[in-house]
């Protein structure tokens, strides 16, 4: 079930661009909160993260390690375990007024919907993988569809809009390599690409938002729609902080506007604006091409996988980290409402970066046994 013989075969290019990726993290964060140029790099807050990281490269090597085709087996116990995990959340106390996280005393918080996302993705392989033949067919579109509603809705009622989102592409991403029916994944993906661009012309004025409401309390909620505002302080202050940043940034912990806290959130949600505040439109162009190659050797994995249910793990995982990236990128750009999506491996926090680095690591072990049957 492991096999440290699977860690030599791993796709070594990642390693430096993993590395890059956690040292930008370690910069931001740093800064953000240890604005002081006296002061020294490890803060308390970069010690905590690094810890986070020397966890999470063990969490990857685990799941490297461990063969991947076992999760077939457990792919449905894993399932039932998110969606208890969900519901409980509703039973727990709020923190910050909503139901994301469970609260350890003294260890640490956990969001089950990051966890979420990578177990949906393992749900459905294993369920297109058993469909077969019948992959095709409109029933198999029903059932896949209910097996992504359910999480789907229970996430978007914490209210997490985002991380909600992030599973519609990756439903849609994984049946179009499956093979599902074709006329109901044209269906919703023209739905779902009529609801982005509608959503992002509110966000760049082209609708404007207090003439447009009238027509969207019509199937929204006055407060749903609150969160469709492209005027809130969040969104101004993040596309303020990169405009700032200019073409090559303020320097280290020389940032006017993120590291005198008027960026909200700056060393999670806000990352990318602070970030670019810093090291400019030349560092986010570098953090950009780091994100692309990894996502472009992640779909790679797909493409050498040597069973069905590795090509769509495979695929699944790609379409979770791209759109982990683009979501978070477009909220910091004033293209998506802010709903706290974080930027892998750069953005503060544990939840994420676990799940992120096992959804790495079993990739990496799909790749390893690419030439095993």
């Amino acid at each position: 079930m492991w096999d440290y013989r699977a860690l030599s075969r791993v796709d070594v290019r990642i390693f430096p661009i993993v590395f890059c990726l956690m040292i930008i993290g370690l910069l931001v964060i740093s800064s953000m909160t240890g604005m002081e140029e006296s002061e020294a790099f490890w803060t308390p807050v970069a010690k905590s993260q690094l810890r986070w990281y020397c966890l999470g490269w063990a969490v990857f090597f685990f799941a490297a390690g461990f063969d991947y085709r076992k999760l077939r087996e457990w792919s449905l116990i894993l399932y039932i375990g998110a969606l208890i995990l969900l519901v409980g959340l509703f039973f727990v106390s709020p923190i910050q007024n909503v139901h994301r996280w469970y609260r350890i005393p003294g260890l640490m918080s956990i969001q089950p919907s990051e966890q979420a996302k990578l177990i949906l993705v393992i749900a459905m392989s294993w369920f297109l993988e058993r469909r077969g033949s019948k992959v095709g067919m409109f029933s198999t579109a029903c059932q896949g569809g209910l097996l992504v509603g359910i999480p789907f809705l229970l996430i978007l009622k914490q209210p997490d809009l985002g991380t909600a989102l992030i599973l519609y592409p990756i439903a849609l991403g994984m049946g179009y390599f499956a093979g599902m029916h074709r006329g109901l994944l044209r269906l919703f993906t023209s739905l779902g690409l009529i609801a982005l661009i509608v959503v992002s012309l509110l966000f760049v004025g082209a609708l404007p938002h207090e003439k447009m409401r009238p027509i969207f309390t019509t199937v929204l909620k006055d407060y749903q729609y609150e969160r469709l505002n492209p005027n809130t302080y969040h969104q101004k202050a993040s596309q303020i902080a990169i405009a700032v940043g200019g073409l090559t940034g303020t320097g280290f912990r020389k940032s006017e506007f993120a590291g005198r806290k008027w960026l909200p959130a700056a060393h999670t949600d806000s990352v990318f604006a602070s970030f670019g505040e810093e090291f400019g439109f030349v560092g986010l162009t570098f953090l950009l091409f780091l994100f692309y190659i990894l996502i472009y050797f992640s779909f790679q994995v797909a493409v050498v996988a040597k069973d069905p249910f590795g090509r769509l793990l495979a695929a699944g995982l790609a379409i979770y980290l791209a759109m982990n990236v683009l979501v978070n990128i477009a909220m910091m750009c004033g293209l998506l409402p802010i709903s706290g999506v974080p930027l892998i491996f750069v953005t503060y926090g544990g939840s994420s970066l676990m799940t992120t680095m096992a959804a790495l690591g079993i990739l990496q072990s799909i790749y390893s046994r690419r030439f095993m049957f």
